[in-house]
């Protein structure tokens, strides 16, 4: 699976932004999708995840009630949108693709990764 994030730009706080991560091969149904992203000198930490099926959710708390993530499977897409942005919120953004069987805040049960799109909210 080969995975395409685009979408990132300049904003400025308050503004939207909709993040959009199109993969390749047929097994995309098939897996859990996530967000990540890294700010300049900080880890990547998780923003959002959807089960395979579409049907459960997660977010960070700091993006609780701002992000909305989705997935069109006929698309072989996943969607971050992103709303009242705030500067915390520049980074790098990763989509990442999964059999998740443990947890889905942790890098390390998404074996496939986008190249990353940058985010950048303007005070």
């Amino acid at each position: 699976v080969q995975l395409q994030a685009s979408g990132g730009g300049l904003v400025q706080a308050g503004g939207s932004l909709r993040l959009s991560c199109a993969a390749s091969g047929r097994t995309f149904s098939t897996y859990a999708m996530g967000w990540f992203r890294q700010a300049p000198g900080k880890e990547r930490e998780f923003v959002a995840a959807i089960s395979w099926s579409g049907s459960r959710t997660h977010y960070a708390d700091s993006v609780k009630g701002r992000f909305t993530i989705s997935r069109d499977d006929a698309k072989n897409t996943v969607y971050l949108q992103m709303n009242s942005l705030k500067p915390e919120d520049t980074a790098v953004y990763y989509c990442a693709a999964g059999y998740v069987t443990s947890s889905v805040y942790n890098t390390s049960e998404y074996k496939y990764w986008g190249q990353g799109t940058l985010v950048t909210v303007s005070s």
